[in-house]
């Protein structure tokens, strides 16, 4: 948006700037004059949104607000301070009864005459321009007839970026969204574990959740009945996430759980919203180790020794005897073997 400094004397003003930070539960958003966004931030019912800048010029009468959505309209005024900031709440007790849907706000400045030339008559439910006559109605922005939300924001801005009004302002918008608090898959779990419960939510960051862990077969018994219960409960804050969500985070620890099936059920704490779901927690299982066959290291073999086959003694021949010697040896034995036969005849 541009301002439209449309006087010398007012050129002498101090420039006005207007940053405002909608705290808003997934986002703060800043805006300077002109500024375009690509998206516009969300809170949940029953989350407050503050609206904090810098207004130059110091205005006695301070800064008129204006809050624009579906079938609501709140007009109102904030002051400055000395250092030139101001702040405006709007309560949780305000956007709790807020339909869903897109809201606008449009931070009004007097500027050099001192007052606001546009104004809401609330008697009538019209915005008056006082410049014209004893000020003229321009529409209707409550009650029968009335413009709904973005009409009724045009109009505003139209007014007031008049030619014949010497008002500046900027403007802001945030949508409202039914309140909500999401839980992860939870899945399987055996006794002994632990893990932790996480989810997502809408609301603003810091917001405090109720997360409670109980058994589904619990129930009131008489005094002499056992009753075995098992479960946790606590309170846990809503943490920065990405986007339109912010995330929680609950931790379990399942030692002294039962098995069973478990109920998850996360209760905001000031607002009206709840999230449930159910996982269960079985036995520990029993993992027998299994062992494991390491296969020898292959060894080589000791080379096979072949024993050394011993040398064959070396034959030594006879030396031949001369065929006289023999001739003589046997004549010689004749004679004595035919004594030694007639001896046996």
């Amino acid at each position: 948006m541009v301002f439209l400094i449309s006087s010398p004397a007012q050129r002498c003003v101090l420039i006005l700037l207007f940053v405002l930070v909608l705290i808003a539960p997934v986002t703060a958003l800043t805006l300077n004059a002109g500024e375009t966004r690509s998206s516009t931030p969300a809170i949940a019912k029953g989350d407050p949104v503050y609206v904090r800048g810098i207004a130059t010029g110091h205005p006695q009468q301070g800064l008129q607000v204006w809050f624009i959505g579906n079938n609501f309209a709140q007009v109102t005024a904030t002051s400055v301070a000395s250092d030139n900031s101001f702040e405006y709440e709007l309560t949780s007790s305000d956007t709790r009864n807020l339909a869903p849907g897109q809201y606008f706000v449009l931070i009004q400045h007097p500027m050099m005459n001192g007052q606001f030339d546009i104004t809401y008559n609330a008697a009538t439910g019209q915005v008056i321009n006082r410049q014209q006559g004893n000020g003229m109605a321009i529409f209707t922005l409550t009650g029968p007839g009335s413009l709904q939300s973005a009409d009724a924001a045009s109009a505003l801005m139209n007014a007031v970026n008049s030619q014949n009004i010497d008002d500046m302002f900027t403007t802001a918008s945030f949508f409202v969204h039914e309140p909500d608090a999401l839980i992860d898959p939870v899945g399987e779990h055996e006794v002994g574990e632990k893990f932790s419960i996480t989810g997502t939510t809408n609301l603003a960051v810091d917001d405090n959740l109720m997360v409670e862990v109980y058994s589904s077969s619990f129930a009131p018994t008489g005094k002499g009945q056992p009753n075995e219960f098992s479960g946790k409960s606590g309170i846990v804050k809503v943490q920065p996430g990405t986007g339109s969500s912010n995330r929680w985070s609950f931790d379990i620890d399942t030692s002294v759980f039962v098995p069973d099936e478990y109920i998850v059920k996360v209760t905001a704490v000031n607002q009206q919203v709840t999230g449930t779901t159910t996982f269960s927690i079985v036995p520990r299982k029993v993992r027998t180790t299994v062992p494991t066959t390491v296969s020898p290291l292959s060894t080589p073999l000791p080379p096979t020794v072949v024993p050394a086959t011993p040398a064959a003694a070396p034959t030594t021949k006879a030396t031949p005897l001369p065929a006289g010697f023999i001739v003589a040896g046997l004549a010689a034995a004749l004679p004595a073997a035919r004594s030694l036969i007639r001896n046996k005849v």
